[in-house]
């Protein structure tokens, strides 16, 4: 029975966005890309992440309170942000999600960003691996 690892079930690659960015252009590139997470980066540094929570407490303000169009990502961004390397076996990083209630690990590898694990692709590679090494039964089958 092989265990998936973090690189087989990461988001390779994933979008970013510069930490001086309005937070409109953050949400257009997560509905674009229906994303959830986005590393945030300084001058492609990582330094942090925004997610959906974040961009939808900061749009809940009423109108007259708030000033979308003065806000950016660095206003409400994560900067204490859960990094790991791609060489991390898959379970140290499932258990350090669980215990800190976190959706996302941002995947590095020598210093730089190369992939973001959510908790959908958990689920997704989860799944994936019961399916694989757990099969059900054809409906079917004699009994």
């Amino acid at each position: 029975m092989k265990l998936p690892n973090l690189i087989t079930a990461m988001t390779p690659f994933p979008y970013s966005i510069e930490r001086t960015a309005p937070i409109d252009q953050a949400r257009a590139l997560m509905d674009e890309h229906q994303v959830r997470h986005l590393p945030v980066t300084d001058e492609h540094d990582l330094v942090g992440i925004i997610t959906d929570r974040d961009l939808r407490s900061a749009l809940a303000v009423p109108e007259g309170k708030r000033v979308v169009s003065n806000l950016t990502v660095e206003d409400i961004f994560e900067d204490e942000v859960y990094c790991v390397d791609l060489e991390t076996p898959i379970e140290e990083v499932l258990a350090a999600m669980a215990a800190r209630h976190i959706g996302s690990a941002i995947v590095t590898r020598k210093g730089r960003l190369a992939g973001v694990f959510t908790a959908t692709d958990a689920c997704r590679v989860f799944a994936e691996f019961l399916a694989e090494n757990f099969p059900r039964p054809d409906d079917g089958a004699a009994a």
